[in-house]
């Protein structure tokens, strides 16, 4: 392989065909944002003596600190135990300011959908439930409330990068995959109403969740230290692919947060 080679895109490679080691150009981006639940703190179980179960956010583990390692990316963590899109956009977020102007961050990774779905139940709604003209008047569900959490990202950095992490198929039956496939499709639509805004897409590129794959990457209901090792090249490397793919799209990245261009000029 000549040295540039490993720069090309080919046209029929799939996002994880090449799998990155040190990040790839997933690197370009120096102040990352990482919204999500346990998996992005990066909770570990324990089991106590009793049999209960203990849980502990472990950041340092978390997909989000290996990305920043890789890449040597500053990385704002905001994720927490059993978040939801409804809690981060109502609250959490105001309370850690992190939709502050001085958080803003170039690109942002957002990983939500398991506990506002399944956890907690609720309702998942469709692109019709987000209002982009008046965002917080949006719908009380899922849609509503993921809409109006890219829209605040946007009102502080209005050239960020977002990627929209859809969630893995489970080896199971019942409403588990289906509910899956409408939130990656969800997803998808809300690319079209963000500029600069991307599907990382598990549902159709993560390996399904069996027993197999459990035994390898988790402990219990989440990940073990080599499952989140995992994820965070799984993630730097669709970012990779993407940047690979359309490198005009992340050609102003070092201009996010500046009033500074080059393509919209001589367009």
């Amino acid at each position: 392989m000549r040295p540039e080679e490993m720069y090309l895109f080919d046209p029929s490679e799939k996002p994880l065909d090449r799998m990155t080691e040190c990040g790839g150009f997933s690197g370009i981006f120096r102040r990352i944002g990482c919204i999500g639940d346990s998996l992005a703190a990066g909770e570990f179980e324990s089991k106590r003596a009793d049999g209960s179960t203990g849980f502990h956010d472990m950041l340092t583990y978390s997909w989000g600190s290996y990305i920043g390692r890789d890449t040597g990316a500053d990385i704002v963590n905001m994720g927490r135990d059993l978040m939801t899109a409804e809690e981060f956009v109502t609250s959490y977020g105001d309370s850690m300011k992190f939709f502050d102007p001085a958080a803003a961050c170039q690109a942002y990774i957002v990983a939500l959908g398991v506990n506002d779905l399944f956890t907690k139940g609720g309702e998942l709604g469709s692109i019709a439930d987000f209002r982009p003209d008046d965002p917080e008047r949006s719908a009380k569900n899922f849609a509503g409330y993921y809409g109006r959490l890219l829209s605040r990202l946007k009102a502080i950095s209005p050239r960020c990068r977002l990627f929209l992490v859809s969630m893995p198929r489970q080896e199971c039956e019942g409403a588990w995959n289906p509910t899956v496939e409408a939130h990656r499709d969800l997803l998808v639509e809300m690319t079209g109403l963000f500029s600069h805004s991307y599907v990382l897409d598990l549902t159709e590129y993560f390996p399904v969740q069996n027993d197999e794959i459990r035994k390898l990457i988790y402990t219990g209901s989440h990940f073990n230290p080599m499952g989140y090792m995992y994820v965070a090249r799984c993630f730097e490397s669709y970012i990779d692919w993407y940047i690979r793919r359309s490198p005009r799209d992340f050609a102003e990245v070092p201009f996010i947060g500046t009033d500074l261009s080059y393509y919209e000029v001589i367009k």
